[in-house]
């Protein structure tokens, strides 16, 4: 099994410069490009995940998008049912839908009129709700937070969608082992990687379905550069803006510097099974960014055949 390594592009631009630089990732050998999700995030900002998966998904023939992650607890599932079969008629097998409950900024769950404390219930029905619809059968659902008859969502995903279930908490891992094809991680080491994906093989197995048909990511912020310093310096302001958090809160799990260090502290999580990195990668270009990731991923794919990184 290849280790799939994607980026997010560069944010902003013309549709033209978007559709350049998706088609440098796809022609250095990345395997997908990254979208993230938030409706109302820290005072407003925000980008819609399925839009701009969508946007994307028209501006390069091939290249899959991955959402890491998709706010799904603060939508419709009916609404969201229909979005993801527009995108699958549109580009057919190129999207995987990664879902998390959100949190970070917990007004941006109030404003769009969900209980914060009821996420994670809301989550497991909408995941559920989604997946039955997407099926194009009749789908009935009177639950705590929807209630509708015979909805029908038509044509269903001619290859079917693949939801990984992002979060750290127990819950989330058990989440992902009985609804998702996978995991998605984020701010976690090697060690706790390795537990989290076991705990969720241990519920899908629980739930009867095929643990050993997961597949799990890792989302991964990281700063490109001559060195670590010099790589710090390229993520480190753009995470304190997004979080308003100083960065030495999140710097164990940010890996900076030279392409072969980046390779380096992902290829733990290689050897325990992960099959897809999405990289919030930072660097001194877009065009360089784009070069030391595809160095990444070349020198993981050396590492998975059990080559040395430095190869």
């Amino acid at each position: 099994m290849t280790v799939g390594v994607g980026m997010i592009p560069p944010a902003g631009g013309s549709p033209a410069s978007q559709a350049e630089a998706l088609a440098a990732m796809a022609d250095a050998g990345l395997d997908h490009a990254v979208v993230g999700d938030h409706v109302s995030f820290f005072g407003g900002f925000g980008i819609d995940g399925l839009v701009h998966a969508a946007a994307l998904s028209m501006l390069h023939p091939t290249l899959p998008v991955h959402t890491c992650v998709y706010l799904l607890a603060l939508r419709h599932p009916v609404l969201v049912a229909r979005q993801l079969s527009t995108i699958a008629s549109l580009a057919p097998g190129r999207l995987v839908l990664g879902v998390g409950i959100g949190g970070e900024d917990r007004h941006e769950v109030a404003v769009c009129g969900v209980d914060p404390r009821t996420r994670g219930r809301r989550m497991d029905a909408c995941i559920e709700t989604v997946k039955a619809l997407m099926t194009g059968e009749a789908v009935t659902h009177h639950g705590e937070f929807f209630t509708f008859d015979d909805a029908v969502v038509q044509p269903p995903p001619a290859v079917p969608i693949p939801i990984l279930v992002g979060g750290r908490s127990e819950a989330a891992l058990q989440r992902a082992g009985r609804y998702g094809e996978g995991w998605l991680g984020i701010w976690v080491s090697p060690e706790r990687y390795s537990a989290a994906t076991i705990t969720a093989a241990d519920a899908a197995e629980r739930a009867g379905r095929d643990a050993t048909s997961l597949r799990h990511g890792l989302t991964v912020w990281c700063g490109f550069g001559d060195d670590a310093a010099h790589g710090r310096a390229q993520v480190a302001p753009v995470m304190e803006g997004i979080y308003g958090l100083p960065f030495e809160r999140f710097e164990r799990y940010v890996p900076t510097g030279p392409p072969d260090v980046v390779a380096e502290a992902l290829q733990p999580f290689v050897e325990l099974g992960c099959a897809s990195f999405s990289l919030l990668a930072r660097g001194r270009s877009a065009d360089a960014t784009v070069e030391a990731a595809a160095e990444v991923r070349r020198l993981l794919q050396v590492g998975r055949r059990g080559g040395a990184l430095s190869s």
